[in-house]
């Protein structure tokens, strides 16, 4: 099967996953009503279930994805580590810190969440990467891993401490919001992800050739004539913003940068830019997916996305870590 095929056929998978999980809730639709219903024709109330209600928390789902696969693909090739990405490095635990801080201070703007997301993510990544390097050594798996662990327990116990006084409702919303979820998405909020995810997926898009020359190695990547940490400072911190930018959005969604570029380079993908596509893509149809089965499997009780990409990433997490043993 050729490449260009494979992806036209993903491609297809992904629309026809939206478009179920559209049609597929506490009133199930015909695919025939969801596809009238997006024209605004037929049932009134059917047109707003759809348009108000699962279209838009499709499309978060779907952007969601896409950031956090990009993010992933960007921060293994960067930083020649398989295990990298935003969640265990920190990065999304960051991003969590800086929005609950803001909101803590009153800051809920549609474009001031998002930022102070991204400051808590890029001191999240400077600060993992000072520990790594400090214990070994940037690409060393296993500091890396240690420190995003230091960073992630740092974020948490900074999250409780700014909830200490607030009221028990607030506080069981940012909990929700912590386990992640696309539940109360609305078109404003799918606007801003929307603007976040193609300027930073197009500058990754942009530095994909320095991410090939860093997965190198640091000395043959010198030696090809890149700035290595000019470099790497600049794909850190867009992968932290397109981090901070879901948090910000979803809260805190784990694993799928983790695991979304391992299935694209399982299909034969080895350059960054075709794989930071294919992650973008698989991202979002996992993403779509998960949220597709913690809003079913135990309905009219809804799961918290970041449990069920959890349960997705936990054990592929520890396969590949089989492999620095």
């Amino acid at each position: 099967m050729s490449r260009a095929l494979l992806w036209t056929l993903a491609a297809l998978g992904v629309l026809l996953l939206a478009l179920v999980a559209i049609a597929y809730g506490a009133v199930p639709l015909s695919l025939g009503d969801v596809a009238r219903a997006i024209a605004g024709q037929g049932d009134a109330g059917t047109v707003t279930i759809v348009r108000a209600l699962r279209l838009p928390r499709v499309a978060l789902a779907l952007l969601v994805g896409a950031g956090l696969g990009m993010a992933g693909a960007a921060l293994q090739g960067s930083l020649r580590n398989a295990l990298a990405e935003p969640y265990l490095l920190g990065v999304s635990g960051g991003a969590a810190v800086g929005a609950v801080i803001a909101v803590a201070l009153g800051v809920s703007g549609t474009g001031a969440l998002p930022l102070a997301a991204f400051a808590g993510a890029a001191g999240a990544i400077a600060a993992a990467l000072l520990v790594a390097r400090a214990a070994g050594g940037r690409a060393d798996a296993r500091a890396l891993l240690m420190a995003g662990v230091v960073i992630g327990a740092f974020a948490n116990a900074a999250i409780m401490a700014a909830l200490a006084d607030a009221p028990p409702n607030t506080v069981r919303g940012a909990l929700w919001w912590m386990m992640g979820s696309v539940a109360d998405s609305d078109w404003p909020r799918v606007a801003w992800l929307a603007l976040y995810v193609l300027v930073a997926g197009t500058a990754l898009l942009w530095m994909a050739r320095d991410i090939d020359v860093l997965a190198l190695g640091e000395e043959p990547a010198a030696g090809l004539g890149v700035r290595v940490e000019a470099a790497g400072r600049r794909i850190y911190l867009v992968s932290s913003l397109l981090a901070a930018a879901t948090v910000a959005a979803a809260g805190l969604i784990g694993f799928v940068g983790l695991v979304v570029p391992h299935l694209v380079r399982g299909a034969g993908v080895r350059r960054h830019r075709p794989l930071l596509l294919g992650a973008a893509l698989v991202g979002a149809g996992l993403v779509v997916a998960a949220d597709l089965v913690a809003r079913t499997v135990r309905a009219p009780a809804e799961l918290p996305l970041g449990a069920v990409t959890a349960l997705i990433g936990v054990p592929f997490f520890l396969a590949q870590l089989r492999r620095f043993a």
